[in-house]
């Protein structure tokens, strides 16, 4: 018998600006629409409820909407990819669903509607490593 495995997606936008690192210099500034999907579990197995996940998953956005990312402390050793980008989001995100006895599964962020990264958690597969 198979074993399924109950997750929820949300899908959330934020709005903020980089500028690449480069070896020989920063690259112009631009503005991304950055798509987020995430796809949580229930640490306990029971329903949670849409409005703490939305306001989990706010708690974090907020803090980098409209922002430029180089200007944030998380980017000051760091350069405001994609990559780095998903994995800051991926942490943040982790801990704020704790609160509401919740797991962050996967995320992926897209930079356009044809470019994304993506994380996937051990827990997703059933193992917790």
């Amino acid at each position: 018998m198979i074993k399924l495995y109950k997750t929820y997606r949300i899908r959330s936008y934020v709005n903020a600006s980089h500028a690449m690192k480069w070896k020989d210099g920063v690259g112009e500034k631009h503005t991304h629409t950055w798509e987020l999907i995430c796809e949580i579990g229930s640490n306990d197995g029971e329903m949670i409820i849409f409005n703490d996940i939305d306001k989990a998953i706010n708690r974090v956005t907020t803090y980098f909407s409209g922002k430029f990312l180089n200007d944030l402390p998380e980017f000051a050793k760091k350069n405001p990819s994609l990559e780095n980008l998903t994995e800051i989001l991926f942490n943040l995100l982790e801990n704020s669903l704790h609160e509401i006895n919740a797991s962050l599964m996967r995320l992926e962020v897209g930079e356009s509607p044809t470019h994304f990264y993506a994380l996937t958690s051990s827990l997703f597969f059933g193992r917790d490593e």
